[in-house]
């Protein structure tokens, strides 16, 4: 008969943002034979709510959760925890960097692995696939021990539209997609302008030329370049 784990077991874990069974096994210096006994008591852990599942085989512990979920860049550590090739973009940084502000958004990352969505208990997680020629524009952010990558706001406005159905509707010359999409675009500045334009020549898509021209000429027209 196998034995119950106590939870205080977790204690050696609750400074880690995550863990595997096999780190878990490894801190407890558990046998090998223990795979099972420990997806178990893992899985009773988090119907009583000691342990998070972040997703198969990556748990974090309720400890960490509460000591850190309010802090800025919890949740874009969990992002990469989930899927680590990628990079937080489009909405949730756009939003971070005040450019869209009437809606809350789930965790938007790009990835050169397929498209997916995680949900778990800390939220909704989702990556969109892009060809690796573009998988560019981001720096990395160590937060207690989890690497992540974030888009400059350049790649993070790249990556909002080219991700974006254009419908035909916003296909006129006479439309103004930053007013139509409520974007809060006339104060970035001629660097983050300039690169921003860089991603559109490196896509060489005619549908995010239309939009660079279509924002050039609505909104970042030379008279109203910040200096």
């Amino acid at each position: 008969m196998r034995s119950i784990m106590k939870v205080d077991q977790l204690k050696p874990l609750e400074k880690l943002p995550y863990f595997t069974i096999t780190g878990f096994k490894q801190t407890l210096n558990l046998e090998e034979s223990s795979t099972q006994q420990v997806r178990e008591n893992l899985a009773r852990w988090v119907k009583q709510g000691h342990v998070i599942r972040l997703k198969k085989g990556v748990y974090m512990t309720r400890q960490f959760y509460e000591r850190h979920q309010n802090q800025v860049d919890f949740r874009p550590a969990v992002s990469a925890i989930i899927t680590p090739q990628s990079y937080v973009s489009s909405e949730y940084m756009l939003q971070r960097a005040r450019i869209m502000t009437e809606v809350t958004y789930p965790i938007t990352a790009v990835t050169i692995k397929n498209t997916n969505q995680v949900d778990n208990a800390l939220g909704t997680f989702s990556y969109r696939h892009i060809k690796s020629t573009l998988y560019t524009g981001f720096s990395q952010v160590t937060f207690l021990g989890a690497i992540f990558n974030q888009a400059t706001v350049a790649k993070a406005l790249f990556d909002y539209f080219y991700f974006r159905p254009l419908p035909r509707a916003l296909r006129t010359q006479q439309i103004n997609l930053a007013e139509e999409l409520r974007l809060n675009l006339d104060e970035l500045s001629l660097e983050v302008r300039d690169e921003f334009q860089a991603y559109i020549e490196l896509s060489a898509s005619p549908k995010m030329t239309f939009i660079h021209e279509n924002i050039q000429r609505t909104l970042w027209q030379p008279s109203s370049k910040p200096s």
